[in-house]
C-alpha cells in the first residue's frame, strides 16, 4: 500500500534529485544562487555575441560552452573592431536587437562604450582570478594577454636584420632602405581599431623615438592593411617582408604551420593587449551573457583559450603554450600590459584623434 509517508518520501527524493541536477551544473566555488542564472539562460535559449575574434579561434570555445549548456544556442558574429562599435551604437540608438555580449581587441573602443554607460554591471564569479588591471567598473573584463610583435618572412629576411628593439627597427629602415622600401606593412590605423590603439600606445611608451620611427616608415613607403590575415598572407608570399605591431596570437598560430613566417617579440618593451568583453545593459539574453562571460574567464575556458584558440590566457593559473605566465617568462620586465581603464581613451577625444592622425599622415606620407 502506498502510504502517506512513502508518498512524502518519494516526493522528497524527486525534489532532491532535481535540486542536485541543478546544483551539479553550478561551477565549483560559485554561489548556489548561480543556478538561477543557468535556468534563466535556458529559458532565454540564445546568446548573441559580437566579436572581433576570428570564428576559427572562437570555435573550440563555442563548442565547449555548448556542451556545458546545450540549451543555449550561440549566435556568433565575427566582425572587425570598428564595425562592432558602429553597429552596436546604431542598433542601440534604433532600439533594435543587438549583441548581448561584445568581445573585441580594440580595448579603447570597448572601454569607451562601458564608460558611456552601455555596459551591464556584473560581478563575475571569476574576477578574483584576474589581475586588477583587467577589470573596469565590474563591467569590462580583459580576457586574453596578447603581445604586439614583429612578423617577418624567414626566407627573405636574414637573421641579422630581424629587429629586437624599436630602435633596431628604425635603424633597419634607415640603413637598409633600398631593401625594405615598399616591403613593410602595418595596420591601417583609420580602419583597424587595434592598429590605432597600438600606435597611440607606442607614442606613450616610445616617446623619444616614436616620430623618428614614423618618418622611417614613411620613407620606406609602409603598406597598410585593416586585417592581420591579409598582412600574414603578404608576408608569407614575400610581397611584404616585415610586419610591425602585428597581433602576436594570430601570427604565432600561422608560424606553426607556415615555414615562411617568423615572429619576433621585442625586447625593449612589448605591448600586451587584452580582448575586452562586456555585457550590454540592454541585452535581451542577460543570463546567457553572464554564463558566457563567466565561462570565458573560468579556468576551463581559459585553458581552451591557451591551448586550442591560441589567444594567450590571462589567468596566471592556466598551463599551456600561450599563457600570460609563459609570456612573462620570455620577456619579464619588458612587458607592458595595456590596462582595462579610461587611460585608453585619451586619443578617442575627437580633437586629439584628428591632430594625431594629421601628424601621423605627415610623418608617414599618407594622404
Amino acid at each position: 500500500m502506498f502510504t502517506k509517508n512513502r508518498l512524502i518520501a518519494s516526493l522528497a527524493a524527486v525534489f532532491t534529485g532535481i535540486a542536485l541536477q541543478a546544483s551539479a551544473q553550478v561551477p565549483a566555488g560559485y554561489s548556489a544562487d548561480y543556478a538561477k542564472v543557468i535556468e534563466g539562460a535556458k529559458k532565454e535559449g540564445k546568446l548573441i555575441v559580437y566579436a572581433a575574434t576570428d570564428s576559427k579561434a572562437a570555435e573550440p570555445l563555442i563548442k565547449d560552452f555548448s556542451a556545458l549548456y546545450p540549451g543555449v544556442k550561440v549566435e556568433y558574429n565575427d566582425m572587425n573592431s570598428t564595425e562592432i562599435y558602429n553597429r552596436f551604437i546604431s542598433e542601440v540608438a534604433a532600439g533594435g536587437t543587438t549583441g548581448d555580449v561584445l568581445w573585441s581587441s580594440a580595448m579603447d573602443l570597448q572601454i569607451k562604450l562601458v564608460a558611456d554607460g552601455y555596459g551591464l554591471t556584473y560581478k563575475s564569479e571569476e574576477m578574483k582570478a584576474l589581475p586588477e588591471w583587467a577589470i573596469m567598473n565590474n563591467s569590462a573584463y580583459g580576457t586574453t594577454f596578447e603581445p604586439a610583435v614583429i612578423v617577418y618572412n624567414k626566407r627573405l629576411v636574414p637573421a641579422e636584420d630581424v629587429p629586437t628593439t624599436h630602435a633596431d627597427f628604425t635603424k633597419l629602415l634607415t640603413t637598409k632602405l633600398e631593401k625594405y622600401k615598399d616591403k613593410i606593412t602595418t595596420y591601417d590605423i583609420e580602419k583597424a581599431g587595434i592598429g590605432f590603439m597600438f600606435i597611440t600606445q607606442d607614442l606613450r611608451l616610445h616617446e623619444a623615438g616614436f616620430w623618428d620611427m614614423a618618418r622611417a616608415l614613411g620613407n620606406a613607403a609602409v603598406r597598410v592593411q585593416s586585417s592581420t590575415g591579409t598582412m600574414l598572407e603578404r608576408i608569407s608570399s614575400g610581397e611584404n617582408l616585415i610586419g610591425y605591431n602585428m597581433l602576436g596570437s594570430y601570427a604565432l598560430v600561422r608560424a606553426k604551420k607556415d615555414p615562411n613566417i617568423g615572429v619576433q617579440i621585442m625586447k625593449d618593451y612589448t605591448m600586451v593587449m587584452s580582448r575586452v568583453m562586456f555585457i550590454s545593459k540592454t541585452a535581451k539574453n542577460q543570463n546567457a551573457a553572464k554564463l558566457w562571460l563567466d565561462y570565458i574567464l573560468s579556468k576551463r575556458g581559459q585553458t581552451i583559450i591557451a591551448n586550442d584558440s591560441k589567444l594567450y590566457a590571462i589567468r596566471a593559473d592556466v598551463v599551456g603554450e600561450t599563457t600570460s605566465a609563459d609570456l612573462t617568462k620570455q620577456i619579464g620586465s619588458g612587458l607592458r600590459a595595456l590596462p582595462v581603464n579610461t587611460s585608453q581613451l585619451a586619443y578617442l577625444d575627437q580633437t586629439k584623434r584628428l591632430a594625431f592622425l594629421k601628424q601621423w599622415k605627415e610623418a608617414v606620407g599618407k594622404k
